[in-house]
């Protein structure tokens, strides 16, 4: 009788390799876990939201009452018109702010270098940041729909067009997040990140029919307000929540959503492998 000998043959693991997941959906697990993390921070300090609300509705009652006379012919008239735009531009902050500025301070603390040592899917900690932003842009968008109803605002198609007018927005928000990450990755200044930030809500915001129609604006005015994304989100919820053309806005704000992750997200990641 002889003894058997079983020999078992492991592949070699190259050095530096990436770790395998588990399993699948591995980063997606990773993601979440990580945007729970960003919530606790939320539910911790719930003031930290107020910049995402305050600055959208005090932009709605100053527009509403100040120019809804002169431009609409009469504040309610004004307010129908303006507050789907408003809804637009609180999203908007909402990433701004939370996302690309937040993401710079924790980058600064060495936060995201523990995250590097951890056995998590590189791209992890950057969805995760945004997937939790998703509560301010609730907040948010609730809180504008709230105080519109209580300046007269009544939404004029059906509950459900009103549902999707919050959606288009929220996920358009999202997707421009995107930006602010990629901003967050580059420039090693939280300070610079915020003053950017905070400037680029003049073009990008102001650059649109939000205050008064595109056809009263200057003509080098109109031209970027034409191809400005924002806008189309802007008229896709006018669309949804007053009546109107939404077929078209709605498309052509679903597309620059997808365009704006598709280009953004992979650019921000690279950004974050890279950085040191």
């Amino acid at each position: 009788m002889s003894d058997t000998v079983t020999t078992t043959t492991t592949a070699p693991v190259r050095a530096g390799a990436p770790p395998i997941p588990a399993r699948r959906g591995a980063l997606l697990w990773h993601s979440l876990a990580l945007a729970r993390r960003n919530l606790a921070k939320i539910r911790r300090n719930p003031v930290s939201i107020g910049d995402a609300v305050l600055a959208p509705v005090l932009f709605l009652v100053v527009f509403v009452y100040m120019f809804g006379g002169a431009v609409g012919g009469s504040t309610h008239a004004y307010l129908q018109r303006t507050l789907p735009a408003i809804l637009v531009l609180s999203a908007i902050m909402a990433g701004m702010i939370a996302t690309g500025v937040n993401l710079s301070i924790d980058i600064k603390k060495g936060i995201f270098d523990r995250f590097r040592s951890l056995p998590i899917g590189r791209s992890a900690p950057l969805i995760g940041s945004v997937l939790a932003d998703v509560v301010r842009y609730l907040v948010a968008v609730a809180t504008v729909f709230v105080v519109g109803f209580l300046m007269g605002f009544r939404v004029q198609t059906s509950p459900l067009a009103a549902l999707a007018a919050a959606g288009v927005t929220i996920a358009f928000g999202m997707a421009l997040s995107w930006v602010w990450v990629l901003l967050a990755m580059v420039i090693r200044e939280t300070t610079l990140v915020q003053t950017i930030v905070s400037l680029s809500i003049f073009p990008l915001a102001f650059g649109t029919d939000m205050v008064a129609p595109v056809d009263t604006l200057p003509g080098w005015l109109q031209a970027w307000a034409r191809v400005n994304p924002i806008e189309h989100t802007m008229a896709a919820s006018r669309g949804l929540l007053v009546g109107g053309d939404t077929a078209v806005p709605v498309v052509e704000s679903l597309l620059w959503s997808i365009g704006l992750v598709a280009v953004f997200a992979p650019a921000a990641v690279v950004a974050y492998r890279r950085r040191t």
